[in-house]
């Protein structure tokens, strides 16, 4: 079954306002056997919000709108989809009645302009929303069934679950889309695909097919797989078996395979091992501390972090000695161990982690160009220290060069190597 989600709202065609509910909206639908093929974000014009749902009619077995059924004039929902059925808009004073009686809990009379939540396109089942004003609409249309919600999340979740436990989920084949995505870091797009290719390329004839999705994100590579199954253990099944496959023939570059990011595998490693951790840092200015210390309960293992921006706060916080900054420069591989060690040593934790570089956009030279990061990662008696060129401006250069600290001290705990 087809299922397309609109967002209705001009708000989010500015940089200020993101729609999130398609993806709750998406994630569900997935897991009765709708495949969402289409998601749009539609502006406040009737005449361009009936066009879109004009056009899915064509297809879809389900629409789903978010959005635009407020008491205002920008408010069009309602009117752009009778627009498309034909039909008349009709007022239900049930509808007023029980906004005015929700008024009146608060000791307010209803403003007039409410009365335009009560207008329903003729023939559509009204959906309760106990968290606000805005009710939702069940319409149906041949074989399409359009669903009207309102847009504020903590409304629209609880009536959207209500329409799949009543009427969705009892209507689906019982069929579903089930998926996990393997984060792999370390290694390049192609590279990743090369080898794993020849592995999900045979997965979609089998008898649950397994669809594979790669994805390059900043500083990391995504396997998304996609199960259609007849239930949650028949899909866990197969993607627990194509999991092993993958990791077999990527390992260790793959570092979750359950959801988790980065910080929090190292987080939960740093826990089992029982080991603490110290950081010094230099052109990432903190992102490393902050990342590590994003996850709950991380004041097990993390002891500190010190921002050593300068020279003089090298050698006065980590004890870089001068002289080696004046033969090596900041950022060497040199002073970068130095600092892993001082703040090592200072802080008597097992793990200290250094990072110097250039993140731009200006400072770069011939030799060292802007992006050229120089890692320490010292784990009790183990020292390992690289340079990597990472590319981008400033920001993607700091999160690249927290993402490879990590990734470092990930492959040490784990195997020893980095």
């Amino acid at each position: 079954m087809k299922a397309c989600i609109f967002a209705v709202g001009s708000e989010m065609l500015t940089p200020f306002r993101v729609d999130t509910n398609s993806l709750v909206i998406t994630e569900r639908l997935n897991t009765i056997g709708y495949d969402v093929r289409l998601k749009a974000v539609v502006a406040d014009e009737v005449g361009e919000l009936a066009d879109v749902v004009q056009s899915a009619l064509h297809w879809a077995d389900l629409i789903v709108i978010t959005g635009g059924l407020g008491p205002t004039e920008d408010d069009i929902t309602r009117d752009a989809v009778a627009r498309v059925l034909k039909v008349p808009m009709e007022v239900d004073e049930r509808i007023v009645d029980r906004i005015r009686e929700r008024f009146a809990r608060r000791n307010l009379a209803m403003p007039e302009i409410n009365r335009r939540q009560g207008m329903v396109p003729r023939g559509a089942t009204v959906v309760d929303n106990p968290n606000g004003t805005a009710p939702g609409l069940w319409l149906e249309h041949g074989h399409t069934a359009i669903v009207l919600l309102p847009g504020p999340p903590r409304e629209m979740k609880p009536m959207f679950e209500a329409l799949v436990r009543d009427r969705l989920a009892p209507a689906s084949t019982g069929a579903g889309l089930f998926r996990r995505v393997l984060k792999i870091t370390g290694r390049t797009e192609s590279d990743v695909d090369a080898q794993a290719q020849p592995i999900y390329g045979q997965w979609t004839t089998e008898p649950v097919p397994i669809s594979t999705t790669i994805l390059a994100v900043l500083g990391q590579i995504e396997l998304h797989l996609t199960a259609h199954a007849s239930g949650q253990a028949e899909a866990d099944a197969a993607l627990d078996a194509a999991v092993r496959r993958l990791e077999e023939a990527l390992a260790p570059a793959v570092y979750s395979a359950d959801g988790r990011p980065l910080e929090a595998v190292i987080g939960d490693l740093l826990r089992e091992k029982k080991l603490t951790i110290a950081v010094a840092e230099s052109c990432t200015g903190g992102l490393l501390t902050s990342r590590l210390t994003d996850v709950p309960g991380s004041s097990e293992y993390v002891d500190r972090g010190a921002v050593c921006y300068s020279n003089q706060a090298k050698i006065e916080m980590t004890g870089v000695p001068e002289a080696l900054i004046r033969e090596h420069g900041a950022v060497s591989e040199a002073v970068a161990e130095a600092m892993a060690a001082g703040i090592r040593e200072h802080a008597r934790t097992n793990i200290g982690i250094g990072i110097t570089g250039i993140a731009g956009p200006g400072g770069g030279t011939p030799e060292k160009p802007v992006g050229t990061v120089c890692i320490a990662v010292i784990v009790d008696d183990q020292t390992r220290v690289r340079t990597f060129p990472f590319f981008g401006g400033r920001e993607m250069v700091k999160f690249q060069a927290t993402q490879a600290a990590m990734n470092m001290l990930r492959l040490l705990l784990i195997r020893g190597t980095a």
